[in-house]
This record gives structure tokens, sequence and C-alpha cells, in this order.
């Protein structure tokens, strides 16, 4: 019997203890009041052989992952959104999209690209990790996806930066978030994502790769971090 009320009060103080460093350790700050960036402004419309191609439609972001209800906007994950097109002197086209969102927890959360891509009624037929060396110490891990809906052939690079990391796996993602958290830090967050059409797989993801260098390099330097994390 007292073996009993002993388990008891300690089942007891186990709770109690959980309850308290849950909410001692509850993320308070958001790292997104140090990070105030204006994607239009930021984005240049023209670098190195890239120029903007206006009027091309680009996939955009689906209701994401972890908002039940579209409709309401304070639950929506993204408060910036840029779709752009550019085009070199050869013709060949490059899609950016990058959505910035300032909360990034458990409830809101980037929805990846291939989930947009399926919603809009592409099928996904490739999915790999790759990675791509932008400068002399920086190398960022890549989430390639070859996508098609009739004859659009749409194959596709994407990240998603949280806090002041690279993450595209969603076990990285869940374990970069508790960092933050155990440092009582809520991370903002950004999907940059590229796309090309009218070419064929390897040409598509080599072409990327040359339009992502240009664009990081065109970005300032202080708010380069933003995009590729630090």
């Amino acid at each position: 019997m007292r073996i009993n009320a002993y388990q008891s009060l300690a089942a007891a103080l186990v709770i109690v203890t959980a309850a308290i460093l849950a909410e001692v350790l509850k993320p308070r700050e958001l790292m997104a009041k140090a990070s105030s960036v204006d994607l239009e402004s930021s984005i240049p419309r023209e670098f190195g052989e890239w120029k903007e191609l206006p009027g091309v439609l680009l996939i955009t972001p689906a209701t994401p992952e972890g908002v039940l209800d579209p409709s309401e906007e304070a639950t929506r994950v993204y408060t910036q959104e840029v779709a752009r097109a550019y085009v070199n002197r050869d013709g060949q086209m490059v899609m950016l999209m990058v959505a910035y969102g300032p909360v990034q927890n458990y409830r809101l959360k980037a929805h990846r690209p291939e989930i947009c891509y399926s919603a809009g009624g592409f099928r996904v037929s490739e999915k790999f990790g790759s990675t791509l060396t932008v400068g002399a110490n920086q190398t960022i891990n890549l989430t390639r996806l070859v996508t098609q809906r009739e004859t659009r052939f749409e194959p596709v690079t994407y990240w998603m930066r949280v806090g002041n990391d690279v993450v595209n796996g969603i076990v990285d993602r869940q374990l970069v978030r508790i960092k933050y958290g155990l440092q009582g830090l809520i991370p903002d967050g950004a999907l940059v994502r590229f796309s090309t059409i009218g070419m064929n797989r390897d040409q598509s993801f080599a072409v990327q790769d040359r339009f992502i260098r240009d664009f990081l390099n065109a970005v300032e330097p202080s708010k380069r971090s933003y995009f590729a994390g630090a």
C-alpha cells in the first residue's frame, strides 16, 4: 500500500516537473525581430547574365503544413512571397520563388515544394539530395525534384532556411526547431526554390546551379544569410 503511495507521488512529481520545464523552456522570443528584410527590394531584378522576364506564372506555395483552415489570416505562415522568372542571353529561363515566414514552429512550418507541385497536378518522379558550393566557405544542402504535368517538364531545386540553418528533411527541421527552442527562440524561416522548363533534367540542374551562384553573389552581403543561412 505504501509502495503504491510512493509510486503515485513520484508520478505526480514527474508530471508537475515536466509541466514546469515545458513552461520554462517554452520559446518566447521571435528571431524575426532581428532579421527584417524586404524581399521585393532585396532580390535584384537583373544580375550577371540574368534579366527579369515578366508575365511568367509560377507554382506558388499551397496551404502551409499545420494550417487546417487557410482562411485564417492569423495562421498564415508566409508574410512575404516573391515569384519571378529570369532569362539569360541564350534564352534559358529560371523561375525563382522565395517565401518568408516569421514563425517556424510545430504548428506553422513551410510547405515542401513536392507537396505544392503534387497539389498542382504534377507528378514527382524523382527526389534526391545534393550539395552546391556557392563560395569559398559555404556549401548548401539542396533537394532536387523532377516534376511533370502533361507536357510541362519542370525540374526543381530548393532548400529551406530555419533560423540560421539550412534544412530540408522533416527530422532536420524538427531538430533545428528544438535547438532554438532550448535557447528560448522561435525561429523564422524561408523557402528558396528554383525551377526550369524547356530543358532536359541534367541541363536544368546545371543551369539552376549557375543561377543560384549568380543570385547569391548579387544579393547584398549583409542580406545573404537571410536566403542561405549563416
